[in-house]
């Protein structure tokens, strides 16, 4: 049965992720914590500026420098991914020594913010969104999809890419399904005015049992939040993908002809069954999503089922703010 393999929470945008045993469901559908930092040009405002690349996000499409330096992260909790501190380490770049520093958040903000902008040579802001971070997709925020078999058949496309792990840091994907084949996630997108809904979790008291008996305790479970109920969530628009895959997660290198390369083998292995009209080409890789308000604050565990409920169409299926737009959540 499909089940997730891991979880994986980004604390500042285009930095390291962290991973998770249990994440809870915070404002918005976004795993609680996740991205809930960027930097930015100096004085650029993160709700108005573009996610694109030169479009005021220091970000991994307009910055590949950012690659190459490592975080690590002591968080709010064991299901918050909030980051209270940040320890920061970067190469000699341009005369700027290398270094490694840690740093409190959010009392540090503008020391990191300083200490980054030396390196990249330029003044940068660290903004904070705690209510439901800042994902590339405001529309879609809930976690991103994919399994570990499409994780596994991106890495063999290419020589640069190691394994699964590395495809993983490429993607940057939020939620890694098991025990599924390759482009399983693509069964989460429907047409346009539609979208597909799919659980995350046991009902009812199989939660509590399944805490009991695995990795977590019943008070384990009841500090996470555990509502005792499946987090459900809802499948909208396939990734469209920008440069950051093709880079190497540590130098930044990247891979020549990789967008090429992609599309040709993502043409070559479509599944036969895929007529989504939202696959309008396919440079797309990964599903973002939406989580209805009524699963906020829900939580969502290593090894929980994933159960496909089938799609709905119409008003109920988009965000009730503005449509779907593509995200890459870098």
């Amino acid at each position: 049965m499909p089940c997730i393999g891991s979880l994986v929470a980004y604390p500042v945008k285009s930095l390291d992720g962290t991973t998770l045993k249990r994440a809870t469901v915070g404002t918005n559908g976004a795993l609680r914590g996740d991205r809930t930092y960027a930097f930015v040009r100096a004085g650029v405002d993160p709700h108005e500026a573009s996610v694109s690349g030169g479009g005021g996000y220091v970000n991994g499409k307009s910055e590949p420098a950012l690659h190459r330096l490592r975080a690590s992260y002591e968080l709010a909790g064991p299901t918050d991914a909030t980051p209270t501190a940040i320890t920061l380490r970067r190469p000699e770049r341009d005369g700027v020594p290398a270094d490694e520093r840690t740093f409190r958040l959010p009392a540090d903000r503008d020391a990191t913010a300083a200490w980054v902008g030396a390196y990249l040579g330029y003044d940068v802001d660290l903004v904070r969104e705690p209510a439901g971070g800042l994902p590339d997709d405001r529309a879609l925020p809930g976690p991103t999809v994919v399994s570990r078999a499409t994780l596994e058949t991106f890495a063999s496309w290419f020589d640069e890419v190691a394994d699964a792990t590395e495809a993983r840091r490429r993607l940057r994907p939020n939620l890694v399904v098991t025990d599924v084949p390759a482009f399983w996630e693509d069964h989460l997108v429907a047409d346009h005015g539609s979208g597909v809904r799919f659980t995350v979790g046991a009902q009812g008291e199989d939660t509590v049992a399944k805490a009991v008996q695995g990795e977590d305790t019943a008070e384990e479970a009841a500090a996470a939040g555990d509502t005792r109920s499946a987090v459900s969530l809802l499948g909208v628009n396939p990734c469209q993908r920008c440069v950051v895959p093709a880079r190497d997660p540590d130098t930044g290198t990247e891979v020549s002809g990789f967008r090429e390369t992609f599309i040709r083998r993502r043409r070559e292995t479509r599944p036969a069954w895929l007529e989504s009209d939202r696959f309008d080409h396919d440079f797309r890789l990964m599903v973002n999503t939406v989580v209805p308000r009524e699963s906020w604050g829900r939580s969502i565990a290593v090894g929980d089922p994933v159960r496909i409920e089938g799609s709905i169409d119409g008003d109920d299926a988009l965000p009730p703010t503005e449509p779907a737009r593509d995200g890459e959540d870098a």
